[in-house]
């Protein structure tokens, strides 16, 4: 759709909406997790507070174009308009920096600000850009920067311990940790993006636009759609692992996982619950219960199994399908022993 013929619609705000109401169980299972452990927020915050945020910042600072009513207007104005439906009174500063790759990043701990690669603000429109730039809000209401940080930090110092006997060894299982919390924080990041333009078919087109280009005239949803369900129903087991496998050097999910996924949050009703004002107030928001977060989570992933079509996901579900019918027989058996023995 043109900006010059997109009719403006009167969005709904989320005055006090709680970051917990659109984030994926996963992600705030995870993210539960890391915040319980003991002083590990503090000393991060210190650490990066001190070094990395105003590193980056004066880079960003030196390097980009921050937005303004005078530099990028119609993005400031956008940026705007994203924080008043989030109720957020003061806006992380904007910057626009000269990068030919659609992307965006949200930095920093005290003070967050988000970086919009120049190639969004060419290439999208406007409510596309909306999106966008409620996908980062939601990164930085989420609490996802902080940890987001370390990951980079994390990267940027196993190029020095691959070097060092065992050093890569040790971090690699964090490093994968992370980047499976990450790409889940994706998932929630696009629902705040839904729920700040509040139109599922201009997200659906962002998606596409991530994976083909801008030039949507030349591409079809409905099609585009047809290969998501390609991508996870077809090829063999091996075919699976190898998906994990691509999927595991990853910073986002693929764009075809990312549309099924914000579909799937559409058609579950969620979405309309939360545009109807059904949602979770801050000052309903009590501390996360780590129990129940695992549970919420575990309970998601049985139920993604459950419903792929994908060839590993239905050996898993016969294997649980067997392990029930063996510990039921089993269990059979020991009742039948234990009762001949009381005759």
């Amino acid at each position: 759709m043109d900006n010059t013929t997109a009719m403006k619609r009167t969005k709904v705000h989320f005055p006090n909406i709680s970051s917990k109401t659109w984030e994926h169980p996963a992600d705030r299972a995870a993210l539960t997790a890391l915040k319980k452990v003991p002083g590990l927020d503090t000393l991060l915050q210190k650490l990066v507070g001190v070094t990395t945020e105003k590193s980056i910042r004066l880079i960003t600072l030196a390097s980009a174009v921050r937005v303004s009513d005078t530099q990028f207007p119609k993005v400031k104005r956008l940026h705007g308009e994203a924080c008043a439906i989030f109720g957020i009174e003061e806006p992380p500063e904007l910057f626009v920096s000269q990068t030919p790759f659609l992307n965006a990043m949200a930095i920093g701990v005290e003070k967050p600000f988000i970086v919009l690669n120049s190639a969004l603000v060419e290439r999208l429109n406007e409510e596309e850009l909306l999106s966008v730039i409620g996908h980062e809000l939601g990164h930085c209401l989420s609490g996802h920067v902080l940890y987001k940080t370390l990951l980079q930090l994390i990267l940027k110092f196993s190029v020095v311990a691959f070097n060092v006997p065992l050093g890569g060894i040790a971090l690699l299982p964090i490093i994968i940790a992370l980047r499976e919390w990450d790409r889940k924080s994706e998932l929630s990041a696009d629902r705040a993006g839904l729920l700040v333009t509040q139109d599922p078919a201009t997200c659906y087109n962002l998606e596409m636009k991530l994976a083909g280009g801008s030039n949507l005239s030349e591409m079809d949803i409905n099609e585009f759609f047809l290969q998501a369900q390609e991508y996870e129903k077809s090829g063999s087991v091996i075919d699976s692992v190898h998906k994990l496998l691509n999927l595991m050097g990853q910073s986002h999910p693929f764009p075809v996982l990312r549309l099924a996924e914000l579909k799937t949050w559409v058609d579950s009703g969620s979405y309309n619950q939360i545009i109807s004002g059904e949602y979770l107030r801050r000052d309903q928001d009590n501390d996360d219960d780590v129990i129940k977060n695992f549970r919420d989570a575990a309970r998601r992933y049985k139920d993604d199994i459950d419903a792929s079509q994908d060839p590993l996901a239905e050996t898993l579900r016969n294997a649980m399908e067997t392990a029930g019918n063996v510990k039921d027989r089993a269990k059979d058996a020991f009742d039948a022993f234990f009762s001949n023995r009381k005759a």
